[in-house]
């Protein structure tokens, strides 16, 4: 596959260079390469090229220069969104991609006909359970060994189609237009 390529471990990522696009076939080089460097049980392709296919899902790539520096993914079931995965180069973290990530998938299930958003994180990852609580999200609950290494945080968030949550997004929107510190 020819497509995106992954960015190098010297990356600097300027936002206004950042591009967020659906994810196709051909990102799916870079995003296993990314996937097997980050995850101890990473996905495989045909996971992904089925993921690709399936209805109700929203596969995203954040691109610097045409290189990936990021994928989202998030399934919606009836008016449930369930984010299947997230994930930024650490070479690229503390760029807000993961946050512009997060936003464009919720946008999307939202034009979906989503109400209710939910995932589970590793207890470990406490950054990403403060990225997903800035999302509203909230813990409910654990899921015992659901990493096989390691338990999930269950998270939700409730009622995104309603107006706090427009709020919230809002929000998010105009933090993201602050330059980084």
């Amino acid at each position: 596959m020819a497509g995106s390529r992954l960015v190098s471990t010297e990356a600097v990522v300027p936002a206004a260079a950042l591009t967020i696009r659906p994810m196709v076939a051909d990102d799916l080089d870079a995003v296993l390469e990314m996937e097997r460097a980050i995850y101890p049980q990473p996905w495989s392709l045909p996971i992904f090229v089925d993921e690709l296919r399936q209805p109700g899902r929203v596969y995203a790539v954040a691109l610097v220069d045409g290189a990936l520096v990021g994928y989202g993914g998030v399934m919606l079931v009836v008016d449930d969104a369930h984010v299947t995965t997230l994930a930024v180069d650490p070479a690229a973290r503390r760029h807000r991609i993961g946050t512009r990530l997060m936003l464009h998938l919720v946008e999307r299930v939202l034009d979906m006909g989503a109400r209710h958003l939910t995932l589970e994180v590793r207890m470990s990852n406490r950054g990403a359970q403060r990225l997903y609580s800035r999302f509203g999200m909230a813990p409910v609950g654990v899921r015992k060994a659901y990493y096989v290494d390691e338990d999930a945080l269950i998270m939700w968030a409730t009622d995104i189609d309603g107006d706090e949550y427009v709020e919230r997004l809002d929000g998010i929107r105009r933090h993201l237009e602050e330059p980084e510190r």
